[in-house]
Order: C-alpha cells, then structure tokens, then sequence
C-alpha cells in the first residue's frame, strides 16, 4: 500500500527518465491525472492517457526528451502527509532561475507557479521539478 501517492509518481516519473523509459505506467486516480496534465503543460511529459475500464484504469503518460537528455533532472517532495506546507501568492518565487517549477493545489486545482502567481491563488506545495 502506498502512503503518498504523489511521492510514487514523481519518483516513478523521474526513474523512467533516468533509464531513457519513453513510456510510464501506473495506476489511475483523478489527482495522479490532474498532476500530470500540469505537467503537460510545464513540458516535462508529452502526453497522458487514461486506459482501461472503471476497475484497471491505468494511467500512461508519454516522457519528454530533449535529444537523448531527459527533460526532468530532478524531482523535490515538498509538502508530505506528515508535514503540510503553504505558500502564499505573493510569496511565489521562481525556482532554480526559471528552469525549475514549483507545483501548487490551489483551490483552483493544480497548477504551476507561474499559473498561480498570475491567478493571484496560493496553496499547498506539492513538489519542485526541474
């Protein structure tokens, strides 16, 4: 049983980079969805697809690859079930000189930092990728 299901995707997403995977696969929940469309859209994975039925949805999501480089050199759990952090919208700053994000449940939904400084929206960070 996993404790912190974010903790497995980042990780699990970070692993299959480092190996040159083109393709990960894990089981499917809404959050796991929502996280990786951000990352969609942060240019860290190129696609997501849910498959298969109510019972064994499984979550696909498609890495990005700039050459042979992977496009994530690291990934930073921030806020963990036994410690929640908070961050205000004026607080946002960027990380790791703009070549990193920081990703924020608002509650908007998920999004990036840059997204949730302009929507003047804080929250719980989730995690740094870079």
């Amino acid at each position: 049983m996993v404790t912190d299901p974010i903790s497995n995707l980042i990780i699990s997403i970070k692993n299959a980079s480092d190996v040159s995977k083109d393709v990960v696969s894990m089981p499917y929940s809404a959050l796991k969805e929502s996280i990786a469309h951000v990352l969609v859209k942060g240019g860290y994975i190129t696609s997501v697809e849910v498959k298969g039925k109510k019972i064994d949805k499984t979550l696909e999501m498609t890495l990005t690859y700039l050459g042979k480089e992977p496009r994530i050199h690291g990934v930073q759990r921030i806020s963990k079930p036994s410690r929640r952090l908070y961050q205000k919208s004026k607080d946002i700053i960027m990380f790791k000189s703009g070549f990193g994000n920081t990703i924020l449940s608002t509650p908007q939904g998920i999004m990036l930092d840059a997204d949730a400084k302009k929507a003047k929206v804080g929250g719980e960070i989730l995690f740094k990728i870079w």
